[in-house]
């Protein structure tokens, strides 16, 4: 198998668990943006990553990718053989990759907006040394109106409402294993992964490890959220 992907998309991350918890070998290839997005079109007829390619079988969304696996791979089990249970994680699952997902990205562009760091370290590791400098270098004062425009556009209530969800999370997971049943499931995976948008595990490597959004990353009333994701992680086999 080959998952054609963006290294630091949350919705990469989700199949890299999933294909992580059920041991399948799999290659990666990184999708350049631009160029490499119009090979992925004619491909997939799509230009959004992940994209999954099976023998002559090729599947483009995570959630497709993560049903195909399913059935294909039914062991271990992601999604619970009981209908009420198989439908709150599907439920949890569609939550996080909407509301959560566009709450977790709006978070990191005003976080990169304000640090040189974690600016560079999210451009591509193709990207040429000149423009990453040049990216990093960027006036505080420039990227700081980058971030105030955004500010504007997500609004207020949108980042109280990121901030009221994490905070319910980790009090949900600080007493429960996981979010649905006794066992790791699709639900769990597909939070994790949007939560490393918001801190980024070890598995993303050198230099983005540790890096996240200040005040949320840092909040210690979310100490033990993160501790479950790098947790659910390991369970996965993505520690």
């Amino acid at each position: 198998m080959q998952l054609h992907q963006f290294r630091h998309s949350a919705f990469c991350e989700k199949v890299r668990l999933v294909l992580a918890a059920k041991r399948l070998d799999y290659t990666v290839v990184e999708v350049t943006p631009g160029i490499g997005q119009l090979e992925l079109f004619r491909l997939s007829g799509q230009r959004q990553v992940p994209v999954l390619v099976d023998g002559s079988e090729v599947i483009a969304d995570s959630t497709a990718i993560a049903l195909y696996l399913e059935r294909h791979h039914p062991e271990p089990r992601l999604l619970p053989e009981t209908p009420a249970e198989r439908a709150r994680v599907l439920l949890i699952e569609d939550w996080a990759d909407t509301a959560l997902a566009a709450g977790c990205r709006l978070a990191l562009v005003q976080a990169a907006a304000s640090d040189a760091v974690l600016r560079s370290a999210l451009l591509p590791d193709s990207t040429p040394g000149p423009l990453r400098q040049l990216v990093s270098s960027l006036p505080a004062g420039v990227m700081a109106g980058v971030g105030e425009a955004v500010a504007s556009v997500v609004g207020t209530a949108e980042c109280q409402q990121l901030q009221t969800n994490l905070e319910q999370l980790a009090l949900l997971v600080a007493d429960q294993p996981y979010l649905v049943g006794d066992r790791l499931t699709l639900a769990d995976l597909a939070v994790a992964a949007q939560l490393g948008l918001l801190k980024f595990p070890a598995s993303s490597g050198v230099p983005l490890a540790g890096l996240g959004v200040s005040g949320i990353a840092d909040h210690p009333l979310l100490e033990p959220l993160f501790s479950w994701r790098d947790r659910i992680a390991v369970e996965a086999g993505r520690g």
